[in-house]
């Protein structure tokens, strides 16, 4: 019986070996490739809460610093996915930002909170009518009404 259990465990170890010898291991891991969620959760959003602390604290370098990062950052999601479910993604970052971006820095250059907020209030609407179009109506963007970021100073200096 012992020579048995022994010869079995030395063909299932060999047959271990053979099958892992066979398939060498990656030599690098896949490359991330960041989904749509992944970037508007952790690179859009967080631009989208600073920008709106910047501006509605008449933080006006850092408002349009956020404001270009958040302009970037809808570049960047379209060189990252170019195609969002047969849609072209620059195409709806076009659609649904650039107005509103550019009615963003034209309040932050003229340093005017009242539209600023009303830009800012068109872009956050922009959000959602693209979430909307591409069958996310679950996501909901708002103004921030709390500071999200407690441990940075939005006051101009």
């Amino acid at each position: 019986m012992k020579r048995f259990a022994f010869g079995a465990l030395l063909t299932v170890g060999t047959a271990l070996l053979a099958a892992s010898a066979a398939e060498p291991p990656p030599s690098e891991p896949p490359a991330y490739r960041p989904l749509t969620s992944d970037l508007m959760n952790e690179v859009i959003q967080p631009r989208h809460i600073k920008l709106w602390q910047a501006g509605k604290n008449a933080d006006w370098d850092y408002a349009e610093y956020a404001r270009r990062n958040l302009q970037g950052a809808f570049r960047r999601w379209s060189a990252a996915i170019p195609d969002y479910k047969g849609q072209k993604t620059a195409d709806l970052a076009e659609a649904f930002t650039a107005e509103p971006l550019a009615q963003l820095e034209a309040a932050i250059k003229a340093k005017d909170v009242g539209a600023f907020k009303a830009a800012y209030g068109t872009l956050t609407d922009g959000c959602n009518n693209c979430h909307q179009s591409t069958d996310h109506k679950m996501v909901v963007i708002k103004v921030p009404a709390a500071d999200a970021f407690p441990d940075q100073d939005f006051t101009a200096r």
